[in-house]
């Protein structure tokens, strides 16, 4: 099953430094992933968080993103955003979980 790579970016504090990482980051996963979206408009519907850009990739599955996002070429360059970029990485499977299964986990936060 398909899965997704949300990454929301709420700052840059190093220009030059994220636009070495921008460069070097998609020779990482082309040919394996589809880039949905990569700082396109976006339009915050609900939050209040500050966010500057928002990329969507879609992976044929969560084993094949894991296998990229942990794997040696796109760590050495994840090191060229680190500290210079505040942003959440998500990676969401494909699919549907019916109403009655949606529950958050024990101790989970506001539960």
């Amino acid at each position: 099953m398909a899965a997704y790579l949300l990454n929301i970016c709420r700052d840059i504090s190093d220009r030059k430094a994220i636009e070495e990482y921008w460069r070097n980051a998609s020779a990482t996963y082309t040919g394996k992933a589809k880039v949905l979206a990569a700082y396109t408009p976006f339009e915050i519907l609900e939050g209040d968080v500050p966010v500057w850009g928002v990329v969507a990739v879609e992976w044929p599955s969560m084993e094949e993103a894991k296998e990229w996002y942990y794997g040696e070429g796109y760590q050495t360059v994840k090191k060229l955003r680190e500290g210079v970029q505040d942003n959440i990485c998500i990676l969401v499977e494909g699919g549907w979980v019916p109403m009655e299964a949606r529950m958050p986990p024990a101790g989970f936060i506001g539960s």
